[in-house]
């Protein structure tokens, strides 16, 4: 018999019955073993880091009786249809979905001090309870849930595990709203299944905004009916030569729709006006003497510019704004702006004077790389920073002064969380312009007090980008995200109190076999101690 049968004697000759059987079946050659009891994982060792953890008592234990209580909501419940889908093909449970009964995992919508997105995780020997006052709260609480569970549920085939889940008390909610990572579609084009991999991965760290670097210099990534061209030829490169590619508006709409299911918003970028020959190359007239270039499989920048002083450009920036706009029921919209090198500042201030207003008539916020505070942020805007360490005093007080005026910073220094930065000399992928970022330098910095002059309260979040000049499949995706990316996502959700690399790289080594199990090849930095076998 397992742990998990009961009995109920009711007479001697029936326990007695039972015990022969049990006795029988322990000599039962090719007999499924128990499975092994091992610790259950401490609240507190999950990424990122929670906010308030109460250990104490006993835990709970996943058997095929579990149920998943839902409340009636429809939100819910396909919250909770996402949390049987993880479990089920490891555990080999039903876990069916109920609104009734007890014990059990319960998904529970309340008010609360939750916030948007925190909630509340309790433990015990008759079930965990999830709480929240919003869906994405209990989405973010169920990523917590799995990672207090072996790595092993991570798996699409049965596993004969333990399933305990601690006993005690988790209360979370993020340090920041904006928790962001890049994928740059541009240099090398990704598919459709290759985008949705990469939101899964970015579900489980809790980070809520995938940016969309959507045109380039090699290649222009989505459909823009008024302009076809921009995709049908614009799309059909990308550096080093290959055949390129583009979403079509329904594949894009598929792509923000698959990312809102797991509480993540798309913030698609058009970079402008430089990083534009695709563009340039696709429509002529959009160059200033009339003559489209060649299309660009190389990877140096700043040689490229829209022509500032023509009307066609600002009805180009219309059409492609206000379509882009329309599949985008997200908030943001990034415009670009920087290695603008080919654009006189004075064009430059223009060009974004007329562009912002473009992007505030359909309804969306502005974001763009940090030297749009060279010109004049509308009122709203966020600024991204990606600047060094290293760069200048005077370039760190235009975004400061920015800041202190209003302008809102997304903080994504280059040599701290570009994922696309070799780790050392010696990594295969990736470039080197910003420096070597191993994952100690990648995580030990405070995005509250980064840059100095920039008041708290204007940091809305942290953004991990990762450019695609050297990057081709999926697997190099992993590659150069993990395991920085987790780090990127504790300083954008976890409380400053937390941040400590000694306790982090801990907790960080966990994290490896659940990537082994989901088929993640990650980086083995020396600096962090990874389980061995």
């Amino acid at each position: 018999m397992t742990r998990n049968d009961r009995t109920t004697p009711r007479t001697a000759r029936v326990l007695g019955s039972l015990l022969l059987v049990a006795a029988a079946g322990a000599f039962t050659l090719g007999a499924a073993p128990a499975p092994p009891e091992a610790p259950a994982t401490p609240l507190n060792q999950v990424v990122p880091a929670p906010a308030s953890v109460t250990p104490g008592g006993a835990p709970y234990r996943l058997t095929r009786a579990t149920a998943v209580r839902v409340d009636g909501s429809a939100e819910v419940r396909r919250v909770g249809a996402y949390l049987a889908g993880v479990l089920r093909p490891s555990t080999g449970y039903p876990l069916p979905l109920t609104e009734h009964g007890a014990g059990g995992i319960r998904l529970h919508l309340e008010k609360g001090d939750f916030g948007a997105e925190g909630y509340r995780l309790r433990s015990g020997p008759t079930g965990v309870t999830l709480t929240a006052s919003a869906p994405a709260g209990l989405f973010h609480g169920v990523q917590t849930l799995r990672q207090l569970l072996p790595a092993a549920v991570e798996r699409k085939t049965v596993q004969h595990q333990d399933w305990r889940i601690a006993g005690g008390t988790v209360e979370d909610r993020p340090r920041y709203a904006y928790r962001g990572a890049m994928l740059d579609v541009s240099r090398h084009f990704f598919t459709v299944a290759q985008v949705e991999r990469y939101i899964d991965e970015l579900a489980l760290y809790k980070v809520n905004e995938l940016h969309l670097h959507l045109s380039d210099d090699q290649g222009w990534r989505i459909a823009i009916n008024s302009w076809p061209r921009l995709a049908s030829y614009g799309g059909a490169s990308e550096v080093g030569g290959g055949k390129g590619g583009f979403y079509t508006q329904a594949e894009y709409r598929h792509l923000v729709a698959y990312a809102a299911a797991r509480y993540v918003e798309v913030v698609p970028e058009i970079d402008m006006p430089g990083h534009t020959n695709a563009a340039l190359a696709s429509y002529a007239k959009l160059n200033c003497d009339g003559v489209a270039p060649p299309r660009y499989t190389g990877t140096e920048v700043g040689f490229s510019s829209l022509c500032v002083s023509k009307d066609v450009t600002y009805t180009f920036v219309n059409d492609v704004i206000k379509e882009l706009a329309a599949l985008t029921p997200g908030r943001y919209l990034h415009i670009g702006g920087d290695e603008a090198h080919s654009t006189s500042h004075a064009d430059y201030v223009t060009f974004m004077d007329r562009v912002q207003p473009i992007v505030a008539k359909y309804g969306k916020k502005i974001i763009g790389w940090h030297q749009l505070t060279g010109a004049h942020p509308a009122q709203g805007a966020l600024a991204q920073y990606w600047g060094l360490d290293s760069t200048s005093a005077a370039e760190k007080e235009q975004v400061a002064q920015a800041a202190r005026n209003g302008t809102g910073l997304i903080l994504s220094p280059a040599d701290r969380v570009y994922l696309d930065m070799k780790y050392t000399k010696d990594t295969a992928l990736g470039l080197s312009w910003a420096g070597l970022v191993e994952v100690r330098r990648s995580y030990d910095w405070d995005p509250g007090a980064y840059l100095a002059g920039v008041p708290a309260s204007a940091v809305q979040g942290v953004e991990a980008p990762l450019w695609s000049e050297t990057l081709k499949t999926s697997a190099d995706i992993d590659y150069m995200a993990f395991p920085r990316l987790p780090g990127a996502a504790e300083l954008g959700w976890s409380p400053a109190a937390t941040h400590d690399w000694d306790t982090y790289k801990v907790r960080l080594a966990a994290q490896g076999p659940r990537w082994d199990a989901l088929g993640i090849g990650y980086y083995h930095s020396p600096q962090v101690p990874w389980p061995s076998g």
